[in-house]
């Protein structure tokens, strides 16, 4: 992205990896309810998410996210071992990639911003915390920061 993404006319293409059907409901409330129109997809463990990243299977025509939410602790492939695919592939590395997990071990922590997370974020377990964290990476990420273009 040229600009900062408040500015684009487009809708802000946002890759939510969370395995947590309540997780997922309520980001996906947070993120209609905001102030940035935006386009969210769902990846419910990491095989699924490599596989939209990387538009394969039924992903043919997935569109490059602006943004990715992944979550730690995933069936079939650790969100630790998704953020190191992203992050070592040349076509995907320049995503962005917050970590918003229930996970507050400072080795989780460490290892994320090892393998370049762009942000680490501990779920709060309240529903208006929660619902506050959301808000602030859609401020920050979706409304602040300039984003490279593909």
């Amino acid at each position: 992205m040229t600009q900062n993404l408040l500015t684009n006319l487009e809708p802000v293409d946002i890759l939510l990896v969370e395995d947590n059907p309540g997780d997922v409901r309520l980001t996906i409330e947070v993120l209609r309810d905001g102030k940035v129109s935006n386009r969210l997809n769902v990846a419910p463990d990491g095989v699924e998410a490599m596989n939209y990243l990387r538009r394969r299977g039924g992903h043919s025509k997935a569109r490059r996210p602006d943004l990715v939410l992944l979550d730690l602790n995933l069936p079939r492939k650790d969100g630790r071992e998704v953020l190191a695919e992203i992050k070592t592939d040349p076509m995907l590395k320049r995503i962005p990639v917050v970590v918003l997990t229930t996970s507050s071990a400072e080795k989780d922590v460490v290892r994320s911003y090892d393998l370049q997370a762009n942000c680490y974020i501990t779920k709060p377990v309240d529903y208006a915390q929660f619902v506050n964290a959301v808000r602030q990476i859609q401020d920050f990420w979706l409304k602040l920061v300039k984003l490279p273009e593909e």
